[in-house]
């Protein structure tokens, strides 16, 4: 059963201030701006996350350095999961974080 337009936005929602949670908490020096549904964080030496929502195909897409993921939304495991490799963006963030910023930080609960 596919999302409806609703839940999808409250689940983006939440995802999104979950991780403006995780980032204010974390002693990293980013700026964070959320404006029309995306969610910019910006890492002091000039790299990027970005987290928009992609309504028609109810994912979540995110833009790094290393290029664009998509997730889609598994309600068996209530995560989001790349619509390639299966990952959760819990993983990938982790290794994205490390990658762009050289910090480890938990986003178990993503």
């Amino acid at each position: 059963m596919s999302l409806t337009e609703a839940r999808f936005h409250d689940l983006v929602d939440s995802t999104q201030q979950a991780l403006e949670d995780i980032f204010d908490e974390s002693g990293l020096d980013v700026d964070l701006e959320n404006s029309a549904g995306v969610l910019t964080v910006k890492f002091e030496n000039g790299t990027q996350l970005i987290f928009s929502r992609q309504e028609p195909l109810r994912q979540l897409w995110l833009a790094a350095r290393s290029g664009g993921i998509h997730f889609e939304y598994d309600q068996a495991s209530g995560k989001w999961q790349c619509d390639k490799s299966e990952e959760l963006l819990g993983e990938m963030l982790e290794r994205l974080v490390w990658e762009q910023a050289g910090e480890k930080l938990d986003f178990d609960e993503i």
